[in-house]
């Protein structure tokens, strides 16, 4: 059996993360030069964040004693 290369998989790794990075750039680029209407601040819009996720129940991890 041959033995694994982990070298070359580290490099995949290195540029895969390079191009996430590079896009991440390229979009928060773009948004300086485009913003968005209404502001941009990043807040959900018509209720987008109703994904059932911080659907209430428990305390929040708050440690009320």
């Amino acid at each position: 059996m041959a033995k694994p290369n982990y070298a070359y998989e580290k490099r995949q790794r290195e540029l895969a993360k390079k191009q996430k990075k590079e896009q991440k750039e390229r979009e928060k680029a773009d948004r300086k030069t485009h913003p968005l209407p209404g502001g941009g601040d990043g807040a959900p819009v018509d209720g987008a964040a109703t994904d059932g996720s911080d659907a209430g129940g428990g305390d929040g991890g708050s440690g009320g004693d």
